[in-house]
């Protein structure tokens, strides 16, 4: 939901009325923390909800109590993705990766401390995510108040963040949609795989791939369209220098995730279906990218409905279940739904009328500015 600052907070940069860029921040921060509140109960009766959908009983409860320590972590990372967003539409980026870097750091301490020396297990690993969202919170927050940079954009909170609340939850939730739906199709092919044989072995695979995967308005449309170019050709150089490196370290990249000889061995397998994946997800992060700038969030949304929810997860589950690919065939299936989003996406983007996108982003800048 967050990602709809992008569009609104970046059009209002390049509009140059700064002063939106802080109520777009309050507003988003009011908006995210009551859809935390659905979240939190989810993440509560996780366990059960599991239970629920035929996975393993012991799986089931190891991912409910994690799920349920890391509910600590929703009160950090509402405002840090805020702050992320609110300096990055200002292209104020290494003050916020500086402060990346340093949490980043920083957790495995964390994380060891709460994991092995406190006794905590995966318990332990869920607190320290919210630790670390806390300590990157503190430093981006005590930036914006200190940095002359943020001086036109941020003065203090105002009762303009309870304005409009309904305007920004309109774009906020097919922003949403439109990166959850993506997400969720790989979490799906996690719980499909603890319905296949030996679950805790495909559902470890299925996990480790699922988290490399996801981890991976100023009137000037000839820009916009030559900044689409640019991220395109740097997509493609960074997914194909990734998608080497997963390739040829296939046999020791799963010793990052796991000391089983059989999780190690299957992972190997896995790596290049998923460097392919990686390179394909890497071009279509970008064209969405494109639809977020121009606030055509429903767009992508529908784009990513269709492609995964009617063609891979479908895809995911013949090759799995009937054609006995097992993990493998999941994963497969899911390639299939990214390249028809990646071609869908291309064929959009080829369409986008440049001057038009200008002038609309300018209108819902300056009617947001008058109000």
């Amino acid at each position: 939901m967050a990602t709809a600052m992008d569009t609104l907070c970046g059009q209002a940069y390049g509009a140059r009325q700064y002063h939106l860029l802080g109520v777009y921040k309050q507003r988003a921060m009011v908006v995210l923390a009551a859809s935390c509140v659905p979240i939190a109960l989810v993440w509560a009766c996780a366990g059960r909800i599991l239970l629920l959908l035929g996975q393993d009983a012991d799986i089931a409860a190891e991912a409910g109590a994690y799920a349920r320590w890391m509910l600590p972590s929703l009160a950090a990372y509402v405002p840090l993705q805020c702050h992320i967003r609110f300096l990055q539409t200002q292209t104020v980026v290494l003050p916020v990766t500086a402060s990346s870097g340093a949490t980043a750091l920083l957790h495995p301490l964390i994380c060891w401390l709460l994991v092995f020396k406190a006794g905590m297990g995966s318990k332990g690993a869920a607190l320290a995510n919210a630790i670390s969202y806390g300590v990157n919170l503190t430093i981006l927050a005590l930036y914006v108040r200190a940095s002359s940079t943020c001086k036109g954009t941020w003065s203090c909170f105002s009762g303009e963040a309870f304005k409009e609340l309904r305007q920004f939850a309109a774009l906020a939730m097919p922003s949403a949609m439109m990166i959850c739906l993506e997400w969720w199709s790989f979490e799906i092919l996690v719980l499909l795989s603890g319905l296949l044989p030996n679950p805790q072995l495909e559902t470890s695979v299925l996990s480790i791939c699922t988290r490399v995967s996801n981890e991976m308005g100023a009137g000037q449309p000839q820009a916009a369209k030559l900044a689409t170019r640019v991220v395109i050709y740097m997509a493609l150089s960074e997914g194909l220098v990734i998608s080497m490196t997963m390739f040829l370290l296939r046999n020791i990249w799963g010793y990052m995730y796991s000391n089983e000889q059989e999780v190690v061995t299957y992972i190997a397998r896995m790596l290049p279906i998923l460097g392919i994946s990686f390179f394909i997800d890497g071009l279509h992060s970008s064209l969405s990218g494109v639809l977020t700038g121009c606030g055509k969030q429903k767009i992508g949304a529908a784009i990513n409905l269709g492609a995964f929810y009617l063609v891979g997860i479908p895809m995911a589950a013949l090759l799995a279940f009937s054609l006995y690919l097992n993990g493998m065939g999941l994963w497969l299936g899911i390639v299939c739904g990214s390249i028809i989003k990646l071609l869908v996406l291309v064929f959009v983007s080829c369409c986008i009328d440049w001057k038009k996108e200008a002038l609309m982003a300018k209108d819902r800048v300056f009617s947001s500015s008058l109000l």
